[in-house]
């Protein structure tokens, strides 16, 4: 009985996977359209955006506040690693990553990242490397981040733990420097603020490096796991990423 209880289960999850993918391919599908008609349409929508959302702040502040009251006992329950790094997203250079308002697709790839603490998948935020103020949709149990006032050459959009690469020119960046805009530290014995040894895998081969050194490349599928060693998970990308 509990053998089929895993097995449904991972059916679940990966079902769950599967339908996370083909929404954040179809958003990005939409991105790269939205992208081809042009600047001028794009500030517009960006404009208009802002003031929707400007207006829902002001007239929800009241049911915001109350809200974030009563879920309160949700949030310290989250499955977050750590939250996207919201108010320290400035504009400013980040451990040599630079920002723009607008993505930049001249350079275009992703990478998978995955952690593990103590056996214990991790949740990896959507909004690292973005700036707010946001416009966002819903993607299934979470949201899908639209817009927002700049994007980092780094960023994420759902929370997936896919890692968007998209920078002016081909430049090589690393993981060190995404967790950087995150806010947060790795090295071989530190991922945020869990200590232990970490173990890590790239493309299923173990890495013996420093963690934070990895260069990010198309399809790079990282996994970190600190103290209890998972094993290297396989990642499969949408269609279109």
């Amino acid at each position: 009985m509990a053998t089929q209880q895993n097995k449904k289960a991972s059916a679940q999850r990966r079902a769950e996977l599967a339908a996370k993918q083909a929404a954040m391919a179809r958003a990005e599908k939409r991105r790269k359209t939205a992208w081809g008609t042009g600047i001028g349409v794009l500030v517009a929508a960006l404009v208009a955006g802002l003031v929707i959302l400007a207006i829902h702040r002001n007239n929800t502040d009241a049911a915001v506040a109350t809200a974030s009251e009563s879920s309160s006992a949700e949030v310290g329950e989250s499955n977050l690693l750590a939250p996207a790094w919201i108010s320290g997203l400035k504009g400013q250079e980040i451990d040599g990553v630079s920002s723009n308002q607008m993505e930049q697709l001249a350079y275009h790839i992703h990478a998978h990242l995955a952690i593990y603490i103590n056996g214990t998948q991790k949740t990896i935020p959507y909004g690292i490397g973005i700036e707010e103020p946001w416009t966002t949709e819903a993607d299934g149990s979470s949201e899908f981040v639209d817009s927002g006032a700049a994007f980092y050459y780094l960023h994420t959009h759902d929370d997936t733990g896919v890692i968007h690469i998209e920078s002016p020119t081909n430049s090589l960046f690393t993981l060190g420097q995404f967790f950087a805009e995150w806010n947060q530290t790795l090295s071989s014995d530190q991922i945020g603020q869990y200590t232990g040894a970490v173990t890590t895998f790239v493309n299923g081969t173990k890495y013996t490096g420093d963690p934070s050194s990895i260069k990010l490349t198309a399809h790079e599928v990282i996994q970190l796991d600190l103290g209890k060693v998972v094993g290297f998970q396989p990642y499969t990308f949408a269609s279109g990423l």
